[in-house]
């Protein structure tokens, strides 16, 4: 597959970077061409220099015979331009753009083929929030991911060491949460990923995942890690678009403050929030912080735009005595050196982006893919097609499946069922298969799986 990304910036260089791994033909474009160096002399992949939207140079990065684009320029107009361009000139089959302006996302109808011709629109304020607002809803979770509509949840916490099955093996699980089906789908452990087996024996600081039914996500979460109280008070530092979008949707439910140091952003803020207190200042300020009670808060999120800014407010919020600090960082290598230290959750727009993007790029019916470990790993949903002649896993036992080596099936979901994965299990045409692959070097193997034969049609 031939694609174009336009933009070198965080989110584009990190996607060329999964996808060029992956044998993909990758052409990136930007105006910066020592960001384009950087990037051609770390990856096998082309890069053109120049205006991402001007018909000559989509034409020099080959947008004729291109079978998707994905514009996510730092320009929203630009992006559209350049999908407009795609279409008209060189009618690119899939064109995703990055839109962040509400002004254009809000209003029905602008994104068409009649008028502006773009297939998905990936809004990131909206997509980090959304992680955000997911992990607030579980107290202690690392990541929160839905499949299927959210009829099944893939969770990832941390074990502690006072947790109830710390030191014993996973087969003992359905002890402990009886009447509950779930799954552990991997553990890594010391950053090395581990095939959960049935003698598998639980490690403190052994991060989790597992897989269950939304219903059934606190119970088994109160059984790996003991229940946490769930968050009342949140203070926000950031009024920016994902700042002021994250008071809007926990506002209802929760006692929010949010920080902002612009005056004017403020001022406007107060006026467009409903339910939150906004205050005008520093978040790296400690008498401020003191002053609005930060040892009493929940869970502290640091959402400027400003990484260093983030960290440090982060950092001393949880001196102070906040009791769970969540931050936004923009740049990939200060992830891994933060999370699980003082700061609790380290959250990466970049990731979060990118998890929506993969999805259609994968090849078969793929329904949800979701970045893991920082790229290191990845879920799938993809869905079952044809009977047992044309598919390599429909009518199949799922211990008669073929998966290669670092991916496993933890659950299906069949209309309203979410069926955890036993081996006795069998698949059927249109159920949504969920599969955890710590070797993503394994995807184009697992996507053949899903491929239906000729003999279907």
């Amino acid at each position: 597959m031939k694609i174009l990304i336009l933009g070198a910036g965080q989110v584009g260089g990190t996607l060329a970077e999964n996808l060029a791994s992956e044998n993909f033909d990758i052409t990136l474009v930007d105006k910066d061409g020592d960001r384009l160096r950087e990037l051609r002399d770390r990856l096998d992949i082309q890069t053109i220099e120049g205006m991402a939207s001007r018909p000559d140079v989509l034409r020099a990065a080959g947008a004729e015979d291109a079978d998707m684009l994905v514009a996510v320029t730092n320009s929203d107009e630009v992006n559209m331009v350049a999908c407009q361009v795609s279409y008209s000139l060189f009618r690119t089959p899939t064109k995703i753009a990055r839109i962040r302006a509400s002004a254009y996302t809000t209003r029905a109808g602008l994104f068409s083929k009649e008028h502006m011709p773009i297939d998905v629109l990936i809004n990131p304020e909206q997509v980090v929030t959304e992680h955000i607002e997911r992990l607030i809803q579980y107290p202690g979770a690392l990541q929160v991911l839905d499949f299927a509509q959210g009829r099944a949840q893939l969770v990832a916490v941390k074990a502690y060491g006072d947790g109830p099955l710390v030191g014993q093996a996973l087969a003992t699980l359905r002890e402990h949460v009886p009447g509950v089906d779930m799954r552990v789908a991997a553990i890594f452990r010391r950053d090395r990923a581990i095939m959960p087996e049935g003698d598998t024996v639980i490690e403190a600081d052994d991060e989790v995942f597992f897989i269950a039914a939304r219903r059934d996500i606190t119970a088994v979460m109160s059984e790996l890690r003991g229940l946490e109280a769930p968050y009342k008070r949140i203070i926000i530092a950031g009024g920016g678009h994902i700042g002021e979008r994250l008071a809007q949707v926990t506002a209802k439910g929760h006692h929010v403050k949010i920080i902002e140091y612009d005056a004017r952003r403020a001022m406007d803020l107060a006026d467009s929030l409903d339910g939150a207190v906004v205050i005008q200042g520093d978040a790296t300020d400690g008498d401020l912080l003191t002053n609005e009670n930060i040892e009493d808060t929940d869970v502290f999120c640091a959402l400027t735009n400003d990484d260093e800014a983030n960290i440090m407010s982060s950092m001393l919020a949880k001196r102070l005595g906040a009791r769970k600090v969540m931050t936004l960082i923009g740049k990939p290598a200060y992830v891994d050196l933060v999370q699980g230290g003082v700061i609790d959750v380290a959250i990466s727009p970049q990731q979060a982006t990118i998890s929506e993007l993969l999805a259609y790029v994968r090849r078969g019916d793929v329904a949800r893919v979701h970045s893991l470990r920082r790229g290191a790993a990845e879920a799938m949903e993809a869905i079952a097609h044809g009977d047992s002649r044309s598919s390599k896993v429909v009518g199949r036992r799922l211990d008669e499946i073929r998966l290669p080596p670092g991916a496993s099936i933890g659950a299906l979901v069949r209309g309203e069922d979410v069926l955890i994965a036993h081996d006795s299990l069998c698949v059927e045409s249109d159920d949504h298969v969920i599969l955890f692959l710590t070797d993503k070097r394994q995807v184009r193997a697992v996507e053949n799986l899903f491929q239906v034969g000729l003999n279907f049609f």
